[in-house]
């Protein structure tokens, strides 16, 4: 998984390859590296690290109108100088950058390749020197590369320079993200628009099994049975002061503190003149007809997920299951007769909810894509599409996409519901007003999380969440919050199964955050703390308005019972912000993880 970028115009590549890479960072920071192309031959930089290594490496004097460059997520190879892109062929004629996953290269490096020594220990070594390999028989390059993509079997978003070439850059895609961006006298392409929102805002999707010559005044797409293929380009109405941190010192804490406004806007899109919250009429037939909803999701989205099967369920009484992407897809349950598909994915692009659906709209079945981003692939090829309207979310931990995603599933759960005929004793948009004030509340007592942090997490190496029916739900995500950013060995459970095993790990000092937002488990939760308390843990109690007992820790604003997710998130995001912060951790990049999960 990566970013990559390219340009070829009249201006200096440098920077603005450079500038894109920094945007795109969050799609993974392993490595990166740059090619440009001038008169003089081609000059490549590459660092292991962040981008900013990369930037002191380069040749500040060194000019190119035309170039390519790529920020790295290991897949293939550990990180390193040597695995980073751009990589090159062994004549040193054709260099790429590449993101996803060539599921075939071993096989490709012993049909083809035997006799040629590799530098790298990556799967994308094997396109350049295949490449070149095939050009050096005869073949010419655009033909050669159209070749090479038909042999590749996986993923792909690939970016080519021939050395013999200043005009040209090859692109080819498959169900790796890739736009081209459009410009006076020049184009760019690039993994996400917000690389090159610098220079310009008109894009061009691309399909996949599509290749593209670009020249600075010229571009033609084709698909690889070399069919040209026309296509309008889409204005992106993003501003660029949109993806930075103003003052905030991380993108998580700004993202942290947009979550109330993100809520509003999300009841103003779906609002219509009278003030009901409402879905396109194609998408209630779709909740109507079906006997069983299957949510198909993965990481934070997956625990968004939870909370609507119980929205959903509660609500609209639909039955649903909740199912992580990559299980479903090679472990698929017995499906009910008349299923709707409901994928989340903030990015859009989440790989192995992609292979969920590709498997689905084989069998026949209407879905729905719940995402932040417009025109994404898992937007494109669902049947339907719901935004969550978030806004760009930078922070590799999501935090602002999961409570959108939660409100869009509620104002989805509530719309079925009055489509069914059931009568709501509530006002959905006062309810979710209601607890986008609360989310308020709660981001206005950072004070407060910081101090759990000192008092509960300053020393330690794990921690335990509990809590029960939704309350569990967002443990989980709390858990992961937690993990993500500061390390800290962190799970959430259902309070009643401690006791059936993972007890036996509670000893003196462990931190356990109990939550409690649902009165009929009342009894059960505070009685699972007591449980752990007598084993030596550390309990910091958080309870809402209603339940709460007066030693609780933490008492969260009344809401909308089955909307308490929205709120009892918010302590657990900042309590992982601080102890990440306090642990000296890169907050907006943790290790090992990327934003956008684009491979399987």
């Amino acid at each position: 998984m990566c970013g990559i970028v390219g340009y070829i115009g009249n201006q200096d590549a440098k920077e603005i390859l450079v500038k894109g890479l920094e945007k795109l960072e969050y799609r993974g920071y392993d490595s990166s590296g740059i090619a440009l192309l001038n008169d003089s031959g081609l000059h490549v930089y590459k660092e292991q690290g962040r981008i900013a290594a990369l930037r002191e490496a380069i040749d500040e004097q060194e000019q190119a109108t035309v170039g390519i460059g790529h920020t790295r997520w290991a897949t293939h190879g550990k990180p390193s100088r040597r695995n980073a892109h751009p990589h090159l062929s062994n004549s040193g004629r054709f260099t790429v950058v590449h993101n996803g996953v060539i599921e075939n290269y071993e096989e490709l490096r012993a049909q083809y390749l035997l006799d040629t020594p590799f530098v790298s220990e990556t799967d994308t070594e094997v396109i350049v020197q295949l490449l070149d390999k095939w050009v050096n028989s005869g073949l010419a390059v655009e033909d050669a590369f159209r070749q090479l993509l038909l042999e590749i079997k996986g993923s792909y978003a690939v970016a080519l320079l021939d050395n013999q070439d200043l005009e040209t850059i090859y692109v080819g895609k498959n169900k790796s993200p890739l736009l081209i961006g459009l410009g006076p006298d020049f184009h760019v392409i690039a993994s996400d628009a917000m690389a090159m929102l610098q220079v310009t805002n008109q894009f061009v999707e691309l399909m996949d099994e599509e290749i593209v010559i670009l020249r600075q005044n010229f571009k033609r797409i084709q698909n690889l049975n070399g069919e040209v293929i026309q296509r309008r380009p889409f204005h992106v109405k993003l501003n660029a002061s949109d993806i930075e941190k103003g003052p905030y010192p991380h993108y998580m804490l700004k993202e942290i503190d947009e979550q109330p406004i993100v809520i509003r806007k999300v009841i103003s899109k779906y609002q219509d003149a009278a003030g009901d919250l409402i879905m396109d009429s194609e998408i209630r037939d779709c909740m109507k007809k079906a006997d069983r909803i299957y949510i198909i999701a993965c990481g934070t989205s997956y625990h968004a997920g939870l909370a609507g099967k119980q929205l959903i369920e509660q609500i609209a009484d639909i039955p649903v299951e909740t199912h992580i992407a990559s299980e479903f897809l090679y472990n698929r349950p017995i499906l009910s007769p008349k299923p709707f598909f409901i994928f989340i994915s903030q990015s859009g692009e989440t790989a192995d909810i992609r292979g969920v659906l590709v498997a689905i709209k084989q069998m026949g079945y209407s879905s729905l894509t719940i995402t932040n981003v417009p025109g994404s692939t898992l937007s494109r090829e669902a049947t339907h599409t719901l935004l969550t309207h978030a806004g760009p979310e930078i922070a590799v931990a999501s935090t602002k996409a999961y409570t959108a995603q939660i409100a869009v599933l509620a104002i989805l759960a509530f719309d079925s519901a009055r489509a069914k005929g059931i009568q709501l004793n509530v006002n959905p948009a006062h309810e979710l007003s209601i607890a986008a004030n609360a989310m308020e509340i709660m981001i206005n007592h950072k004070e407060v999380m910081e101090e759990i942090v000192w008092q509960y997490l300053n020393d330690s190496h794990n921690c335990f969440f509990i809590g029960r029916g939704v309350d569990y739900y967002a443990c989980l995500e709390g858990a992961l919050k937690l993990k993500e950013i500061s390390y800290i060995q962190a799970e959430g459970f259902p309070g009643g199964e401690l006791k059936h095993g993972t007890i036996a790990l509670i000893e003196e000092g462990t931190p356990v955050i109990a939550l409690l937002t649902q009165a009929h488990v009342r009894a059960n939760i505070r009685s699972n703390v007591q449980e752990v308390k007598a084993r030596g843990a550390h309990v910091c109690m958080i309870s809402i308005e209603g339940i709460e007992e007066k030693e609780d820790h933490v008492i969260l604003p009344a809401v909308y019972e089955w909307l308490t997710p929205l709120v009892s998130v918010i302590p657990f995001q900042l309590i992982a912000y601080y102890a990440a912060l306090y642990r000296g951790c890169d907050i907006d990049k943790p290790r090992n993880l990327a934003k956008s999960v684009t491979v399987e």
